[in-house]
Protein backbone atom coordinates (compact mmCIF):
# COMPACT_ATOMS: atom_id res chain seq x y z
CA UNK A 1 0.00 0.00 0.00
CA UNK A 2 1.24 3.54 -0.67
CA UNK A 3 1.16 6.65 1.58
CA UNK A 4 -2.06 8.52 1.99
CA UNK A 5 -1.75 12.49 2.15
CA UNK A 6 -3.70 14.61 3.92
CA UNK A 7 -3.68 17.88 6.12
CA UNK A 8 -3.09 17.73 9.46
CA UNK A 9 -2.46 19.89 12.58
CA UNK A 10 -1.20 18.78 16.33
CA UNK A 11 -3.16 21.06 18.60
CA UNK A 12 -1.18 21.71 22.05
CA UNK A 13 -0.04 25.13 24.19
CA UNK A 14 2.47 25.96 26.20
CA UNK A 15 0.73 24.34 29.26
CA UNK A 16 -3.36 23.16 30.24
CA UNK A 17 -5.84 25.60 30.49
CA UNK A 18 -4.88 27.50 27.60
CA UNK A 19 -7.70 26.61 25.18
CA UNK A 20 -6.48 23.53 23.29
CA UNK A 21 -10.20 21.94 23.31
CA UNK A 22 -11.76 25.42 22.32
CA UNK A 23 -9.81 25.66 19.43
CA UNK A 24 -9.56 22.33 18.17
CA UNK A 25 -13.25 22.20 18.88
CA UNK A 26 -13.77 25.81 16.84
CA UNK A 27 -11.69 24.75 13.94
CA UNK A 28 -13.42 20.95 13.40
CA UNK A 29 -16.58 22.86 13.78
CA UNK A 30 -15.03 25.24 11.32
CA UNK A 31 -14.33 22.92 8.48
CA UNK A 32 -16.97 21.04 8.57
CA UNK A 33 -19.43 23.93 7.88
CA UNK A 34 -17.22 24.55 4.86
CA UNK A 35 -17.76 20.59 3.69
CA UNK A 36 -14.58 19.15 4.65
CA UNK A 37 -14.59 15.81 6.19
CA UNK A 38 -12.78 16.30 9.55
CA UNK A 39 -11.41 13.22 11.64
CA UNK A 40 -10.31 14.12 15.29
CA UNK A 41 -8.13 12.76 17.92
CA UNK A 42 -7.09 13.28 21.55
CA UNK A 43 -3.47 12.95 22.33
CA UNK A 44 -3.44 10.99 26.10
CA UNK A 45 -6.46 8.59 27.65
CA UNK A 46 -8.94 11.34 28.57
CA UNK A 47 -12.46 10.50 27.99
CA UNK A 48 -14.30 13.92 28.29
CA UNK A 49 -12.50 16.06 25.43
CA UNK A 50 -13.35 13.25 22.66
CA UNK A 51 -16.78 13.70 23.66
CA UNK A 52 -16.41 17.46 22.47
CA UNK A 53 -14.56 16.76 19.29
CA UNK A 54 -17.17 13.74 18.33
CA UNK A 55 -20.18 16.24 18.35
CA UNK A 56 -17.59 18.89 16.87
CA UNK A 57 -16.61 17.25 13.62
CA UNK A 58 -19.28 14.51 13.54
CA UNK A 59 -17.25 11.72 13.66
CA UNK A 60 -15.64 9.69 16.65
CA UNK A 61 -13.03 11.06 18.56
CA UNK A 62 -10.29 7.71 18.85
CA UNK A 63 -7.18 8.15 21.28
CA UNK A 64 -3.10 8.30 19.88
CA UNK A 65 -0.58 7.71 22.76
CA UNK A 66 2.37 6.48 21.94
CA UNK A 67 2.81 4.23 25.32
CA UNK A 68 -0.70 3.47 25.97
CA UNK A 69 -1.72 2.74 22.50
CA UNK A 70 1.72 1.69 20.88
CA UNK A 71 2.87 3.14 17.94
CA UNK A 72 1.56 0.76 15.36
CA UNK A 73 -2.22 1.40 16.73
CA UNK A 74 -1.44 5.27 16.71
CA UNK A 75 -0.07 4.92 12.94
CA UNK A 76 -3.04 2.53 11.86
CA UNK A 77 -5.96 4.48 13.18
CA UNK A 78 -3.96 7.95 11.33
CA UNK A 79 -3.15 5.83 7.96
CA UNK A 80 -7.15 5.00 7.79
CA UNK A 81 -8.41 8.40 8.92
CA UNK A 82 -6.50 9.83 5.74
CA UNK A 83 -8.06 7.61 3.42
CA UNK A 84 -11.55 9.18 3.87
CA UNK A 85 -10.93 12.99 5.83
CA UNK A 86 -10.23 16.60 4.12
CA UNK A 87 -8.23 17.48 7.36
CA UNK A 88 -7.14 15.37 10.84
CA UNK A 89 -7.05 16.99 13.88
CA UNK A 90 -5.61 16.06 16.98
CA UNK A 91 -5.49 17.73 20.31
CA UNK A 92 -2.64 17.35 22.57
CA UNK A 93 -2.47 17.14 26.20
CA UNK A 94 -0.92 18.70 28.72
CA UNK A 95 1.83 21.32 27.89
CA UNK A 96 3.79 20.66 24.58
CA UNK A 97 6.57 18.90 26.17
CA UNK A 98 5.27 17.31 29.08
CA UNK A 99 5.13 13.80 30.12
CA UNK A 100 6.93 11.12 28.41
CA UNK A 101 6.08 10.44 25.75
CA UNK A 102 4.67 14.09 25.18
CA UNK A 103 2.72 15.52 22.95
CA UNK A 104 6.20 17.17 21.12
CA UNK A 105 7.43 13.76 20.82
CA UNK A 106 4.16 12.47 18.96
CA UNK A 107 4.26 15.37 16.88
CA UNK A 108 7.99 14.39 15.75
CA UNK A 109 7.54 10.90 15.32
CA UNK A 110 4.41 10.90 12.81
CA UNK A 111 5.24 14.31 11.46
CA UNK A 112 2.24 16.15 12.29
CA UNK A 113 2.37 20.14 12.21
CA UNK A 114 2.36 21.96 15.66
CA UNK A 115 -0.34 24.70 15.87
CA UNK A 116 0.43 26.13 19.56
CA UNK A 117 -2.38 27.66 21.41
CA UNK A 118 -1.65 30.67 23.67
CA UNK A 119 -3.60 32.58 25.96
CA UNK A 120 -2.74 36.37 24.62
CA UNK A 121 -5.38 37.69 27.26
CA UNK A 122 -2.64 39.61 29.28
CA UNK A 123 0.41 40.22 26.65
CA UNK A 124 0.99 41.89 23.75
CA UNK A 125 4.41 41.37 21.75
CA UNK A 126 5.29 38.28 24.22
CA UNK A 127 3.09 36.15 22.34
CA UNK A 128 5.48 36.80 19.44
CA UNK A 129 8.32 35.79 22.02
CA UNK A 130 6.43 33.01 23.43
CA UNK A 131 5.54 31.48 20.20
CA UNK A 132 9.29 31.50 19.21
CA UNK A 133 10.47 29.98 21.84
CA UNK A 134 7.81 27.12 21.67
CA UNK A 135 9.24 26.68 17.76
CA UNK A 136 12.69 26.62 18.92
CA UNK A 137 13.59 24.03 21.94
CA UNK A 138 13.40 21.23 19.83
CA UNK A 139 15.14 20.75 16.92
CA UNK A 140 12.92 18.79 14.38
CA UNK A 141 9.93 19.21 15.44
CA UNK A 142 7.83 20.46 12.33
CA UNK A 143 6.33 23.51 14.09
CA UNK A 144 4.16 25.16 11.77
CA UNK A 145 1.87 28.04 13.83
CA UNK A 146 0.05 30.06 16.77
CA UNK A 147 -3.44 30.45 17.35
CA UNK A 148 -4.30 32.86 20.46
CA UNK A 149 -6.95 32.98 22.93
CA UNK A 150 -8.85 35.00 25.03
CA UNK A 151 -8.19 38.33 23.00
CA UNK A 152 -9.71 41.08 23.91
CA UNK A 153 -10.52 42.68 20.44
CA UNK A 154 -9.93 43.09 16.69
CA UNK A 155 -6.72 45.27 17.53
CA UNK A 156 -5.30 42.71 20.13
CA UNK A 157 -5.65 40.63 17.80
CA UNK A 158 -3.74 42.36 15.03
CA UNK A 159 -1.18 43.03 17.58
CA UNK A 160 -0.40 39.35 18.33
CA UNK A 161 -0.39 38.23 14.84
CA UNK A 162 2.15 41.13 14.39
CA UNK A 163 4.52 39.44 17.05
CA UNK A 164 5.19 36.11 15.07
CA UNK A 165 8.14 36.12 12.53
CA UNK A 166 7.27 35.56 9.34
CA UNK A 167 8.28 31.41 9.93
CA UNK A 168 5.68 31.41 12.12
CA UNK A 169 1.67 31.09 10.87
CA UNK A 170 -1.17 32.97 12.25
CA UNK A 171 -4.05 30.24 12.15
CA UNK A 172 -6.60 32.50 14.17
CA UNK A 173 -8.31 33.74 17.36
CA UNK A 174 -11.09 33.25 20.27
CA UNK A 175 -12.49 36.37 21.63
CA UNK A 176 -12.26 36.53 25.55
CA UNK A 177 -15.96 35.40 26.50
CA UNK A 178 -17.64 33.82 28.71
CA UNK A 179 -20.66 32.34 26.98
CA UNK A 180 -17.98 30.65 24.76
CA UNK A 181 -16.35 28.72 27.74
CA UNK A 182 -17.35 25.03 27.89
CA UNK A 183 -18.59 23.72 32.24
CA UNK A 184 -16.38 22.18 33.70
CA UNK A 185 -16.33 19.91 36.92
CA UNK A 186 -14.34 17.76 38.97
CA UNK A 187 -12.98 15.33 36.24
CA UNK A 188 -12.71 17.67 33.83
CA UNK A 189 -15.33 19.51 31.20
CA UNK A 190 -18.72 18.24 31.44
CA UNK A 191 -19.53 15.50 29.06
CA UNK A 192 -20.80 16.76 25.75
CA UNK A 193 -23.73 14.53 26.24
CA UNK A 194 -25.29 16.24 29.01
CA UNK A 195 -25.07 19.69 27.78
CA UNK A 196 -28.67 20.54 25.72
CA UNK A 197 -27.01 23.20 23.84
CA UNK A 198 -23.94 21.38 22.42
CA UNK A 199 -24.48 22.17 19.27
CA UNK A 200 -25.46 25.73 19.77
CA UNK A 201 -22.31 26.61 21.93
CA UNK A 202 -20.54 24.60 18.66
CA UNK A 203 -21.27 26.71 16.40
CA UNK A 204 -20.91 30.04 18.29
CA UNK A 205 -16.84 28.95 18.70
CA UNK A 206 -17.09 28.55 14.89
CA UNK A 207 -18.33 31.53 14.41
CA UNK A 208 -15.65 33.24 16.48
CA UNK A 209 -13.16 31.16 15.23
CA UNK A 210 -14.21 32.38 11.36
CA UNK A 211 -13.68 35.99 12.40
CA UNK A 212 -9.42 35.87 12.83
CA UNK A 213 -9.32 32.57 10.75
CA UNK A 214 -6.64 31.58 7.97
CA UNK A 215 -7.89 30.50 4.96
CA UNK A 216 -5.37 27.84 4.05
CA UNK A 217 -5.32 24.50 4.87
CA UNK A 218 -2.32 23.20 7.21
CA UNK A 219 0.58 21.41 5.49
CA UNK A 220 -0.63 17.50 4.01
CA UNK A 221 1.09 15.25 5.79
CA UNK A 222 2.41 11.32 4.21
CA UNK A 223 0.51 8.94 6.41
CA UNK A 224 2.60 5.20 5.97
CA UNK A 225 0.43 1.85 5.83
CA UNK A 226 1.14 -0.14 8.89
CA UNK A 227 0.66 -4.39 8.72
CA UNK A 228 -1.26 -5.02 11.26
CA UNK A 229 -2.98 -8.77 12.59
CA UNK A 230 -6.71 -8.99 11.80
CA UNK A 231 -8.49 -9.48 15.40
CA UNK A 232 -9.18 -13.22 16.30
CA UNK A 233 -13.04 -13.89 16.32
CA UNK A 234 -12.50 -14.82 20.17
CA UNK A 235 -16.00 -13.83 20.78
CA UNK A 236 -17.88 -14.97 18.59
CA UNK A 237 -21.52 -14.64 18.95
CA UNK A 238 -21.00 -13.73 22.83
CA UNK A 239 -23.63 -11.21 24.29
CA UNK A 240 -21.60 -8.68 25.62
CA UNK A 241 -23.80 -6.20 27.90
CA UNK A 242 -22.58 -2.40 28.32
CA UNK A 243 -23.94 0.34 30.58
CA UNK A 244 -24.18 3.37 29.00
CA UNK A 245 -25.19 6.91 30.33
CA UNK A 246 -24.56 9.69 31.92
CA UNK A 247 -22.98 7.90 35.18
CA UNK A 248 -21.37 5.08 32.75
CA UNK A 249 -19.65 7.32 30.03
CA UNK A 250 -15.93 7.04 29.68
CA UNK A 251 -15.38 4.08 27.20
CA UNK A 252 -12.84 4.46 24.13
CA UNK A 253 -14.68 3.79 21.15
CA UNK A 254 -11.36 1.67 19.94
CA UNK A 255 -12.54 -0.56 22.72
CA UNK A 256 -16.33 -0.86 21.73
CA UNK A 257 -14.81 -1.47 18.15
CA UNK A 258 -12.44 -4.67 19.29
CA UNK A 259 -15.15 -6.34 20.63
CA UNK A 260 -17.36 -5.79 17.56
CA UNK A 261 -14.61 -6.91 15.88
CA UNK A 262 -13.76 -10.29 18.11
CA UNK A 263 -18.03 -11.25 16.74
CA UNK A 264 -19.52 -9.96 20.37
CA UNK A 265 -22.44 -8.71 20.34
CA UNK A 266 -22.89 -5.47 22.20
CA UNK A 267 -26.25 -4.80 23.91
CA UNK A 268 -26.26 -1.22 25.57
CA UNK A 269 -28.72 -0.82 28.73
CA UNK A 270 -29.06 2.64 31.10
CA UNK A 271 -29.18 1.92 34.85
CA UNK A 272 -30.13 5.44 35.25
CA UNK A 273 -33.41 4.70 33.18
CA UNK A 274 -34.15 1.48 35.27
CA UNK A 275 -33.07 -0.87 32.41
CA UNK A 276 -32.92 -4.55 33.41
CA UNK A 277 -29.76 -6.84 32.90
CA UNK A 278 -30.13 -8.04 29.34
CA UNK A 279 -30.23 -11.41 28.26
CA UNK A 280 -25.89 -11.76 28.46
CA UNK A 281 -22.63 -13.59 28.53
CA UNK A 282 -20.59 -10.97 29.99
CA UNK A 283 -21.53 -7.41 31.33
CA UNK A 284 -19.34 -4.34 31.25
CA UNK A 285 -19.62 -1.51 33.68
CA UNK A 286 -17.45 1.09 32.31
CA UNK A 287 -16.45 4.30 34.81
CA UNK A 288 -18.08 7.78 34.59
CA UNK A 289 -20.37 9.63 37.23
CA UNK A 290 -21.80 7.48 40.06
CA UNK A 291 -21.19 9.35 42.13
CA UNK A 292 -23.71 12.07 40.44
CA UNK A 293 -26.45 9.44 40.56
CA UNK A 294 -26.51 7.86 43.96
CA UNK A 295 -30.02 8.15 44.94
CA UNK A 296 -31.29 6.98 40.86
CA UNK A 297 -28.44 4.14 41.09
CA UNK A 298 -29.07 2.85 44.69
CA UNK A 299 -33.03 2.34 43.50
CA UNK A 300 -32.11 -0.29 41.01
CA UNK A 301 -32.23 -3.24 43.26
CA UNK A 302 -33.44 -5.54 40.80
CA UNK A 303 -30.47 -4.84 38.67
CA UNK A 304 -28.05 -5.20 41.69
CA UNK A 305 -29.27 -8.41 42.18
CA UNK A 306 -29.11 -9.61 38.75
CA UNK A 307 -25.64 -8.32 38.94
CA UNK A 308 -24.76 -10.50 41.46
CA UNK A 309 -26.95 -13.76 40.22
CA UNK A 310 -24.15 -13.33 37.84
CA UNK A 311 -21.28 -13.26 39.50
CA UNK A 312 -22.55 -16.03 41.48
CA UNK A 313 -23.28 -17.99 38.11
CA UNK A 314 -19.51 -17.27 37.42
CA UNK A 315 -19.98 -15.10 34.04
CA UNK A 316 -17.59 -12.17 32.98
CA UNK A 317 -18.01 -8.86 34.50
CA UNK A 318 -15.31 -6.44 33.99
CA UNK A 319 -15.72 -2.79 36.21
CA UNK A 320 -13.61 0.10 35.44
CA UNK A 321 -13.66 2.81 37.80
CA UNK A 322 -16.91 4.66 37.86
CA UNK A 323 -18.33 0.73 37.54
CA UNK A 324 -15.72 -0.22 40.63
CA UNK A 325 -17.82 2.32 43.14
CA UNK A 326 -20.74 0.76 41.18
CA UNK A 327 -19.69 -2.56 42.36
CA UNK A 328 -19.37 -2.30 46.13
CA UNK A 329 -21.88 -1.99 48.67
CA UNK A 330 -21.86 1.79 49.58
CA UNK A 331 -20.68 4.84 47.49
CA UNK A 332 -20.23 8.50 49.06
CA UNK A 333 -20.65 11.90 47.09
CA UNK A 334 -18.41 14.80 47.78
CA UNK A 335 -21.03 16.00 50.32
CA UNK A 336 -20.99 12.58 52.46
CA UNK A 337 -24.25 11.42 51.63
CA UNK A 338 -23.71 7.44 51.24
CA UNK A 339 -26.38 5.35 48.84
CA UNK A 340 -26.22 1.51 49.00
CA UNK A 341 -25.02 0.06 45.14
CA UNK A 342 -24.56 -3.22 43.70
CA UNK A 343 -22.96 -5.00 46.48
CA UNK A 344 -20.46 -7.14 43.83
CA UNK A 345 -17.12 -6.52 45.36
CA UNK A 346 -17.28 -5.57 49.62
CA UNK A 347 -16.19 -2.17 50.06
CA UNK A 348 -17.17 1.32 50.80
CA UNK A 349 -15.92 4.48 49.15
CA UNK A 350 -16.12 8.06 49.39
CA UNK A 351 -15.91 10.99 46.82
CA UNK A 352 -13.09 13.61 48.09
CA UNK A 353 -12.14 17.22 47.45
CA UNK A 354 -8.86 16.67 45.54
CA UNK A 355 -7.75 13.83 42.91
CA UNK A 356 -7.09 10.92 44.41
CA UNK A 357 -4.80 8.87 41.69
CA UNK A 358 -3.72 10.09 38.19
CA UNK A 359 -1.25 8.38 35.62
CA UNK A 360 -0.93 5.94 32.95
CA UNK A 361 -1.17 2.04 34.30
CA UNK A 362 -0.05 -1.28 33.05
CA UNK A 363 -0.96 -4.10 35.01
CA UNK A 364 0.19 -7.59 33.62
CA UNK A 365 -3.16 -9.93 34.67
CA UNK A 366 -3.35 -14.04 34.07
CA UNK A 367 -4.84 -13.20 30.69
CA UNK A 368 -1.79 -11.24 30.12
CA UNK A 369 -0.56 -7.15 30.13
CA UNK A 370 -3.15 -4.23 29.75
CA UNK A 371 -2.43 -0.77 29.10
CA UNK A 372 -4.57 1.91 30.24
CA UNK A 373 -4.38 4.60 33.01
CA UNK A 374 -5.92 6.17 36.23
CA UNK A 375 -7.68 9.21 36.60
CA UNK A 376 -10.50 9.51 40.21
CA UNK A 377 -11.52 11.58 42.95
CA UNK A 378 -12.72 8.87 45.10
CA UNK A 379 -11.02 6.84 47.92
CA UNK A 380 -12.14 3.21 48.31
CA UNK A 381 -12.06 0.85 51.53
CA UNK A 382 -12.08 -2.76 49.56
CA UNK A 383 -12.72 -5.53 52.41
CA UNK A 384 -10.41 -7.96 49.86
CA UNK A 385 -7.19 -8.80 48.69
CA UNK A 386 -6.13 -7.67 45.12
CA UNK A 387 -4.94 -10.01 42.75
CA UNK A 388 -2.08 -7.73 41.50
CA UNK A 389 -1.27 -3.88 41.63
CA UNK A 390 -1.02 -1.98 38.10
CA UNK A 391 2.64 0.01 37.97
CA UNK A 392 2.99 3.73 36.86
CA UNK A 393 5.79 3.33 33.37
CA UNK A 394 6.62 6.87 34.59
CA UNK A 395 7.74 6.08 38.50
CA UNK A 396 4.45 8.16 39.70
CA UNK A 397 2.86 6.83 42.81
CA UNK A 398 -0.08 5.70 40.88
CA UNK A 399 -0.42 2.08 41.23
CA UNK A 400 -3.86 0.85 41.23
CA UNK A 401 -5.09 -2.34 42.68
CA UNK A 402 -7.43 -5.07 40.39
CA UNK A 403 -9.58 -7.18 42.31
CA UNK A 404 -11.02 -10.72 40.79
CA UNK A 405 -13.70 -12.98 42.74
CA UNK A 406 -14.64 -15.30 40.20
CA UNK A 407 -14.97 -13.95 36.73
CA UNK A 408 -15.80 -10.28 37.92
CA UNK A 409 -12.63 -8.19 37.54
CA UNK A 410 -12.69 -4.65 39.33
CA UNK A 411 -10.28 -1.94 39.37
CA UNK A 412 -9.46 2.18 39.29
CA UNK A 413 -8.07 1.45 36.23
CA UNK A 414 -9.56 2.18 32.80
CA UNK A 415 -8.04 -0.53 30.00
CA UNK A 416 -7.63 0.11 26.51
CA UNK A 417 -8.13 -3.19 25.13
CA UNK A 418 -6.13 -2.51 21.60
CA UNK A 419 -2.74 -2.84 23.70
CA UNK A 420 -3.35 -6.64 23.94
CA UNK A 421 -6.77 -7.89 22.15
CA UNK A 422 -6.37 -11.13 23.21
CA UNK A 423 -5.89 -10.78 26.86
CA UNK A 424 -8.83 -7.55 26.85
CA UNK A 425 -11.25 -10.38 25.23
CA UNK A 426 -10.43 -12.84 27.71
CA UNK A 427 -11.61 -10.77 30.28
CA UNK A 428 -15.21 -11.54 28.76
CA UNK A 429 -14.55 -15.26 28.37
CA UNK A 430 -15.71 -17.89 31.28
Amino acid sequence: MTPRHCPALLVSAPASGQGKTSVTAALARWHSRQGRRVRVFKTGPDFLDPMLLHCAAGTPAYQLDLWMCGEADVRARLFAAAGSADLILVEGVMGLFDGEPSSADLAQQLGLPVLAVIDGSAMAQTFGALACGLASYRDGLPFHGVAANRIGSAYHAQLLQQSLPPSLHWLGALPRDASLALPERHLGLVAATELADIEQRLDALADAWARHAATTLPPAVAFEPVASSPVPALLQGRRIAVARDAAFCFVYPANLDLLEQAGARLSFFSPLAGDTLPDCDAVWLPGGYPELHLQTLARQQPLHAALRAHRDAGKPILAECGGLLFALDTLADHAGHAAPMAGLLPGHAAMQARLVALGMQAVDLPEGTLRGHSFHHAKAVIEASPLVHAANPNGGPCEEAVYRDRRLTASFMHFYFPSNPVAAMQLFLP
